[in-house]
């Protein structure tokens, strides 16, 4: 990591480090935006579907914040039964250079570490 990036002394919570995984820290965030890439809009249940182990619950938990801090997009159609749909919105957008750098770099040390070379 480099220097400017969380100098000593400062506490990780109070670095730009620290406030990126504030908003995509936990088990489930970083999921729901690859999902809602590569899907563009999905419902609440399709979500649920793709990350099959997530509770009903957790995944209204994480919608909402990811919504807070204006990651995705929350449409809601004014009919009944009422209709939600959620995408990512143009701040959410931008991290995903920083999950295909994940994606690289998984790639990369899972085969490293499989002893597979390419």
């Amino acid at each position: 990591m480099s220097e400017t990036c969380v100098p000593s002394g400062i506490k990780l919570k109070d670095t730009a480090f620290g406030y990126t995984l504030s908003l995509i820290g936990g088990k489930y965030k970083m999921i729901i935006i690859y999902w809602l890439f590569e899907n563009k809009v999905m419902r609440h249940n399709e979500l649920k579907r793709c990350i099959d182990i997530i509770p009903f619950k957790t995944l209204s938990v994480m919608l909402k914040e990811l919504e807070r801090d204006d990651l995705i997009i929350r449409k809601e159609f004014p009919q009944i039964p009422p209709k939600v749909e959620y995408s990512l919105s143009e701040r959410g957008l931008s991290l995903i250079p920083l999950l295909d750098m994940m994606c690289e770099w998984g790639e990369k040390n899972r085969l490293l570490v499989s002893g597979v070379t390419e």
